[in-house]
């Protein structure tokens, strides 16, 4: 009998062993992947630029709600697990990294464009718009853009611009997750005074039931009027 507990305790130990193991190696690969989103902002600032801005929106697809977007600063090197593409991670992760880039961020910027702006000078427009707002909202003018998508026009600022660059820039990231968790809060407060459409589910985006909803109630004042489907669903 005594035999059979060493054993089972052997085993028990080897797992336990093996889980830190696991986890060490999980947290370097985690980290070797973090150090490589910081590979633009390093490019700048090895050229003597402090502060970088990372640029990205949410909700371009949306009929209902705004488009945010939101600029980040981060410092420099700052390591949070698992920091990416906003669309990649669940609810409850973004909202624990949102509060963790909130607290170490160096400066945060968010610019709103409301339904009624964006149907005016349609949504690619709205969402340059919304990124100037939100460089303008940081504390202090950014030195260099990191930008996910395309250049912002007219801006004096210089700037890059990376497709997929959730996936290339740690502060693209940080600004996706942001702009998502921020916009969210948004739609989940409208659904309080637009219960029929289920926006603190679908936050605005052409669901099922959302379309169903339109057909039964029509448009609301923050639906996006010139999208297909919104006043003819």
């Amino acid at each position: 009998m005594l035999i059979r507990r060493e054993n089972i305790s052997l085993k028990k130990s080897k797992g336990i062993f093996y889980n830190k193991k696991q986890t060490i190696e999980n947290l370097y690969k985690e980290k070797l992947r973090v150090l490589y989103l910081y590979h633009y902002e390093n490019i700048y600032r090895k050229k003597g630029m402090t502060l970088i801005s990372g640029l990205d929106e949410a909700g371009r697809g949306s009929l209902a709600g705004p488009v945010v977007a939101s600029a980040i600063v981060l410092p420099l090197n700052l390591f949070i697990y698992n920091i990416k593409d906003s669309k990649k991670l669940t609810p409850k992760k973004r909202i624990k990294i949102y509060n963790k880039i909130l607290e170490k961020a160096k400066d945060v910027g968010i610019g709103i464009v409301e339904p009624t702006i964006i149907d005016k000078i349609n949504i690619a427009r709205a969402s340059f718009l919304a990124m100037k707002r939100a460089i303008l909202n940081l504390k202090h003018k950014p030195e260099y853009l990191l930008v996910d998508g395309f250049e912002i026009p007219q801006i004096l600022i210089p700037q890059l611009a990376l497709i997929k660059g959730e996936d290339k820039s740690i502060s693209i990231a940080a600004a996706s997750i942001v702009a998502k968790v921020f916009r969210d809060n948004l739609m989940i407060k409208y659904d309080e005074e637009f219960p029929h459409y289920n926006l603190k589910k679908n936050k605005g985006y052409g669901t099922k039931e959302h379309f169903q909803a339109l057909r039964k109630y029509g448009a609301t004042r923050i639906h996006r009027r010139s999208y297909k489907g919104v006043c003819n669903p």
